[in-house]
């Protein structure tokens, strides 16, 4: 009888994590509405994902002065933290960088008593415009994706955060007659998003069966 009723209220909170949960995606594109891949990816993603707040942070902050407290605040109420951005010259687009250094503050995400991120979930998903094989070793960029995404992983590290395996996009460059048709990109975003999608819901806590 115990067992059963330990049973059913580890279920019942299962549940209501599930419901609860809350995923906050921090758009680092400086120009969301001109984005194809990150457009693509973010408007499914908020189509299909309950409890999703998005922050498209180059129409919140096209000045580049973050509301620091505002943003905190979000952070401080989400359960899963997503980096949706273009990789920028083996980066993050500047306005993504000074939302990080503004953020990510001494004493909140770091420093004595900066432990209030600790143990959120933390996924970054970039969109990249070369493909998969120009990032090796042996590659035009030289090095693999996870290397060039490590200080990202040593910001969670630090803010004591969950970093998830990233969400990467290959191929993802639309240049009319050049490079991709907007049919290809579009697709590509798409699986994407549901790779984004998948990583999202195993970070969030499962009801128990």
């Amino acid at each position: 009888m115990y067992v059963q009723i330990y049973k059913y209220e580890k279920q019942q909170m299962s549940k209501m994590n599930q419901t609860t949960a809350k995923t906050t995606i921090i758009m680092g594109h400086p120009t969301p509405e001109s984005s194809l891949a990150n457009k693509t990816i973010i408007e499914k993603v908020e189509k299909e994902l309950e409890n999703v707040e998005i922050r498209k942070l180059g129409a919140l902050y096209p000045d580049y002065q973050i509301d620091v407290e505002a943003e905190q605040q979000v952070l401080l109420e989400s359960d899963v933290i997503v980096l949706q951005f273009p990789f920028y010259w083996y980066s993050v687009p500047a306005i993504l960088k000074q939302w990080i250094d503004s953020v990510f503050a001494y004493n909140f995400a770091y420093g004595r008593e900066g432990d209030k991120l600790k143990g959120k979930a933390f996924i970054v998903s970039t969109t990249v415009g070369g493909p998969q094989e120009a990032y090796h070793p042996t590659g035009y960029n030289h090095f693999r994706m996870d290397d060039l995404l490590r200080p990202l992983e040593q910001t969670a590290y630090l803010a004591q955060m969950d970093f998830r395996t990233p969400v990467i996009g290959h191929g993802m460059i639309f240049v009319p007659g050049v490079y991709n048709t907007q049919e290809e990109v579009i697709n590509r975003a798409t699986r994407q998003a549901e790779r984004l999608l998948s990583a999202i819901r195993e970070a969030v806590p499962q009801p128990v069966q």
